[in-house]
Formats: structure tokens, sequence, C-alpha cells
């Protein structure tokens, strides 16, 4: 995990508060997708008592200095500009949609307006934010960038974040460049310093199947994961692959290891699942029978490593349903 130094302009307090809070950045482009991972979020914001960001990137100067925008207006309150400017719809109806799902309901939230000035750009970054009494933050976020993967990873600085969502369609395919994009996703998987979690047809009623191979990581990823659905009630499931029959007691022992650690924290195992062959084609095949699969970043050395190479980004882009890479 990188140490994130604190954002331009923030107190003390402000770092230490954002420090303690967690923080779910998700990336709105208006698809369907985009916005059921805005649901998921909200489930699991309600769950752990999280920030929840709702960003849309967009390149700078786009068309806006020959629109003839009145920028002063359009500053002033992003829900109320009633203006076409990219993203600005998209993020309104994730707004309501947050509304609809009750994370704004049984409190007194404060508005706050923030625009910052970028050379080249007429409008710049601007975020409404809202703050309850207890300090919980709803941001929607209108951020400019060079690319769309540049803006989410730059937003991470300003964070910091610990998990990034964002919707995909199909296997990294899309009519337009978004955040379905080989080069948009792959980029923001690879580089993000937190967990990310990439949704396709995200129901969240089938729970998680978490992904083992016995490593410390591995174990790691086991117990901060089993935490979150815990929260969230979703059931957790664990599997193992194993690259050979000889290797299949070893994968047994993973599963059983993993099980014992959640056992260890008051959380029951719904099912435990192992494999012999290929672990990205058996992860993959497994893996629509669950709402998510949840991998590490990388796994232990060695010719009987569970994670060899890129595995977690090939069952990431290669997946059916939705997958989340746990750092």
């Amino acid at each position: 995990m990188v140490e994130w130094k604190g954002a331009p302009g923030l107190s003390d307090e402000e770092i230490t508060a954002r420090k303690e809070h967690f923080r779910i950045l998700v990336c709105i482009d208006g698809s369907d997708e985009c916005y059921q991972s805005l649901q998921y979020a909200a489930r699991l914001g309600g769950g752990v008592d999280a920030d929840i960001v709702l960003l849309f990137v967009r390149p700078v100067d786009q068309g806006l200095r020959s629109g003839g925008l009145q920028v002063r207006v359009a500053r002033e309150n992003m829900l109320k500009w009633g203006l076409e400017l990219p993203g600005i719809k998209y993020l309104k109806k994730g707004f309501d949609i947050l509304g609809e799902l009750g994370m704004m309901d049984g409190e007194d939230w404060s508005e706050h307006v923030v625009h910052t000035d970028v050379d080249g750009d007429p409008l710049g970054d601007n975020k409404t934010e809202y703050v309850n009494a207890k300090g919980k933050m709803v941001v929607l976020k209108l951020k400019v960038a060079p690319d769309i993967a540049t803006g989410i990873l730059e937003q991470w600085e300003l964070g910091p974040y610990d998990l990034i969502l964002f919707g995909t369609s199909g296997r990294w395919k899309g009519p337009v460049r978004s955040f379905w994009d080989p080069a948009v996703a792959q980029k923001i998987a690879i580089h993000a310093p937190c967990s990310v979690l990439v949704a396709r047809d995200l129901d969240v009623g089938h729970g998680h199947l978490i992904c083992t191979d016995g490593s410390d990581k591995a174990m790691e990823m086991v117990r901060r994961d089993g935490e979150m659905a815990s929260h969230c009630d979703y059931p957790v499931s664990l599997i193992s692959v194993a690259l050979d029959v000889e290797a299949e007691d070893e994968a047994k022992a993973n599963v059983d290891k993993a099980k014992k650690v959640l056992a260890d924290m008051g959380i029951e195992v719904k099912e435990t699942i192992v494999k012999v062959g290929n672990p990205v084609d058996e992860i993959i095949e497994a893996g629509p029978d669950y709402s998510l699969i949840v991998v590490a970043e990388s796994g232990k050395t060695g010719l009987r490593r569970f994670f060899m190479g890129s595995v977690a980004y090939k069952v990431m882009g290669n997946a059916h349903n939705s997958v989340m890479i746990v750092r």
C-alpha cells in the first residue's frame, strides 16, 4: 500500500479523519454497470459507515470554451447548474440513486461547494460535498484530466481511498472509450494503490468467492474481504486451485487454513472448493455462481504457486462476473 501524504489544502484534522474513514471511489460514466457498482458501494458503505465519492473524469476543455458557458453560474452548485455539461447528468443520477437507497436519510447534511482552477480549461475541477453530523461524506466530483485513467489515479492522491469501483461492459469491451476500455481498466487495476473492483452485472445477493493459495498475502486478503463481506451480510466461499493432482492436498490445506482464519473472526464459510487445473480457467468457470470473485494482487513464489505472474489480472480481464483485486 502506498502511504497517502494528504491532499493540498487539507488540515491535519481533515487528513486524520480521512485516514480513519473507509473511503470508496465510484467512477461514473453513465453506463448501467457503473450504477450497479454504485449500488454495491451504497450497500458496502452502509455496512462499514464509509465515505462515498462519485467521480466523473472529462478531458481538458471538452468544447466548453466554444460553448459560451456562464462559468460563474456553473460553479455555484453542481446539482443546480441546469446545464448540459459533460458528466453532470450522470453524477446527478448517481446522487439520486444514493437518495433512493437511503444513504442520505436520518441526518442533517451540510453542503459545501469547492472549485479548483485548471490551466487550459474554463470550468476546472468542481465538487459538491455533503457531510453529516458524524463526519460521513458523500461527494460529487467533476474532474479534468488528460485521460480517464490518469484522472482516477490522480483522484486517489487527493483521497485516500480504500476501494475504487468502476463498471465494465463485457470483457474489456465497449462502444466508446470509457472505464471498460482495456487501456483504461488495466491501467487503473495495475497502478491504483488500493483495492479495485471491476463490476460486471453485479448482483449483490450471491456472495463472495475468495481465491487463496495459502500465502501470507492471500491470508491477509481473506481477512480483509471476510470482514468487508460480513459487515454487509454477504456469504463467503473459498476456492483454491492445484496445478496438478500431486498438489491437490496442498490446495485443500489452503482452503482449510483460510476457513480457520475466518472462523477465528466469527465468519462462517458457506462453501469450500478445490479444483485441479489452470487457475485462471478454473476461477473464471466457478465465478458466475457468485456476485464477486476476490483475488490478491500476487501470491507466493515457487513452481506450485497459485497466482503466477498476471493471473489476478487475467481473471479480472476475462471473468464473466465482477472481480475485486485486494491490496
